[in-house]
């Protein structure tokens, strides 16, 4: 068993490069949406998200970037529970176990931080 868990630890840098790729992702996609009206919060929330996800794709400041984005991440979690009051998981609309997902990915990666195969570590040291 040391073996296998051996094995699997050797390729940690590709497993953070994968979580931060994927949260990277969600999180210009989902920021493009939000760019509508520049001048509004989710505008600038949407620049957030897409600053944030630009960062994360390219491991640059990975875990102030992480922060950020688990702060937007908390705020989006109080306003769907407290506000709208939408529950965990339903079938006919998105429940807030998505936002979930996303903060504990950015939670994993202040901790982790970006990786070796990243601008942090090439150039900054991280």
């Amino acid at each position: 068993m040391q073996a296998f868990d051996a094995f699997f630890l050797s390729y940690g840098s590709y497993g953070v490069l994968a979580l931060r790729l994927a949260i990277a992702v969600i999180f210009l996609y989902h920021g493009s949406k939000k760019l509508g009206n520049i001048t509004s919060f989710m505008g600038f929330i949407g620049i957030c998200e897409m600053l944030g996800g630009l960062a994360l794709l390219f491991g640059f400041l990975t875990q102030l970037a992480s922060l950020g984005l688990g702060i937007i991440m908390i705020g989006a979690i109080y306003k769907k529970t407290q506000e709208w009051h939408v529950p965990f998981s339903a079938m006919d609309k998105m429940g807030w176990e998505f936002d979930v997902a996303l903060l504990g990915g950015c939670l994993a990666l202040l901790t982790l931080g970006a990786g070796t195969i990243s601008v942090d570590s090439m150039f900054l040291g991280l």
